[in-house]
């Protein structure tokens, strides 16, 4: 698998996000949906990745800096074609090498605390995150689920 980061532009990178943001708004209630759209994730604080396979997009994901060793994941998405074929945990993988490669030490992310996230916690959880305290900005919300992981460079 390879990452390209950036690639807003691509087709493809931008339908996909376009979807993640739509659904992600759809499942949420509103004063706690955190998803960002194109413009909020080209912002000079946030990098994302598209991953390929064999000309494929496989998944999407960024990286937010809170500070100069603490990041969170944002828009983690995978192709609908590759859900549910352990993708999921590569892309992760992949976001957490690139972490280590910026220097992050901590890496973490907000999710839903819904049905709908289930999948999404199971995955988190299984790459080593853990469930945590609401962090930077973030406050405590029945409709949240907080997690982190710490990381070694």
């Amino acid at each position: 698998m390879i990452s390209i980061e950036g690639n807003f532009d691509n087709p493809e990178v931008h339908e996909l996000l376009v979807k993640h943001f739509i659904q992600l708004r759809s499942v949420s209630p509103k004063d706690s949906t955190h998803v960002l759209n194109i413009s909020g994730l080209r912002v000079a604080s946030i990098k994302l990745w598209s991953m390929w396979e064999n000309d494929q997009l496989i998944g999407i994901g960024a990286i937010k800096f809170l500070n100069k060793e603490h990041g969170e994941f944002k828009s983690i998405r995978v192709n609908d074609k590759f859900r549910n074929k352990r993708y999921g945990k590569e892309v992760i993988n992949q976001l957490i090498n690139k972490a280590k490669l910026l220097k992050i030490k901590k890496l973490s992310l907000e999710t839903g605390a819904g049905e709908f996230f289930l999948p999404a916690r199971k995955l988190f959880l299984s790459c080593g995150f853990k469930t945590c305290k609401p962090f930077s900005h973030y406050k405590d919300d029945v409709n949240s689920v907080y997690m982190s992981l710490q990381i070694s460079n």
